[in-house]
């Protein structure tokens, strides 16, 4: 008897307790139609880093790798928008090539960052500018398909005005990028070596 008297004790205590934590100055007529939860050490600790973040909620922008925020009410709770390139070295800097380049002139335009799903990308904004090739500048050819090439001014002169004549064009292992490409430019304003973007 003694026993079940305890056990009858407890569970007048617990049935308390609850009453008690339901009848809360925030008790509301929307939690006393569809019962009261105590919130989660999930909800109520805060976030210290991106991996540490619990999910997106609908509603809410989640924080991508490149420190950017995404849209609010975004569809997907996968990371999205990343929104800034890495800092590059002196004299290096994305551009866009346009018609006009050839074997002693590269025509571009330059770029800004925009938003990507997979990666930042790169917008030509403002007017074609020109300068002029190194006599030595050398180009390197990206592909998603195969190891980088290394080729001549020749070489990524050629590449960059078949990509501006057929943009589309996925003939061989490297196919034309969106058009973005890494420029080194020397301290008299040539450009000394190409990189092409790969694209998937």
């Amino acid at each position: 008897m003694p026993v079940s008297r305890r056990l009858l004790a407890t569970a007048l205590v617990a049935t308390a307790a609850l009453g008690l934590a339901a009848c809360g100055p925030d008790n509301s007529p929307d939690q006393s139609a569809k019962g009261t939860t105590a919130p989660t050490a999930a909800a109520t600790a805060p976030a210290t880093s991106p991996a540490a973040s619990p999910p997106a909620t609908k509603g809410a922008a989640p924080t991508t790798a490149s420190g950017s925020t995404a849209p609010a009410g975004s569809a997907s709770d996968e990371p999205e928008g990343f929104c800034t390139h890495a800092p590059l070295p002196a004299g290096q800097k994305w551009i866009y090539p346009v018609k006009g380049t050839s074997a002693t002139t590269l025509t571009y335009r330059d770029t800004k960052d925009a938003c990507g799903v997979n990666d930042v990308s790169f917008e030509p904004v403002g007017a074609d500018r020109t300068a002029a090739f190194a006599p030595t500048a050398k180009g390197h050819l990206s592909s998603v398909m195969a190891a980088p090439k290394d080729v001549d001014l020749a070489g990524v002169v050629k590449h960059i005005n078949e990509c501006l004549a057929s943009p589309h064009n996925e003939k061989g292992s490297y196919p034309c990028s969106a058009g973005d490409y890494k420029v080194a430019v020397d301290a008299s304003g040539k450009v000394t070596e190409l990189w092409e973007r790969a694209h998937s």
